[in-house]
């Protein structure tokens, strides 16, 4: 199965180990549809949430894992962390990591960075 990753569990990143401990195999770097809204949560990993309305493209990676894998990653990430549809560029969708509303409330909006990995790089994080 496929899986999209939006933030720590990216190449580089600090979870990346849980995805290929649990035998994940990279395939490429993709973006989103234009509907996705992306928040920092408190600098340590981020949420995105579907919004049609007011949302852009973020940047993610698309992995390849056994179902059971998957179940591996679940168990290590963090509170409100869940698995759902994401839209792609492409039109097409796969599994991917979101975030519950609840996350991102009080949390800095980092849409505009168009990913993860660029908001790290830019000065405004931490």
């Amino acid at each position: 199965m496929y899986l999209a990753v939006n933030g720590t569990l990216m190449r580089g990143f600090e979870l990346n180990k849980n995805l290929t401990a649990a035998g994940g195999q990279f395939l490429k770097e993709t973006t989103t549809g234009p509907c996705y809204r992306l928040w920092s949560i408190s600098d340590r990993y981020p949420a995105m949430q579907r919004d049609p309305d007011n949302g852009s493209a973020i940047a993610l990676e698309i992995w390849e894992i056994d179902p059971a894998g998957l179940v591996d990653i679940l168990v290590n990430e963090p509170s409100g962390l869940t698995i759902g549809r994401i839209e792609l560029a492409d039109g097409s969708s796969v599994l991917g990591v979101l975030g519950e509303a609840y996350l991102a409330a009080g949390q800095i909006e980092i849409t505009a960075y168009g990913g993860w990995r660029m908001y790290r790089m830019s000065s405004q994080a931490t």
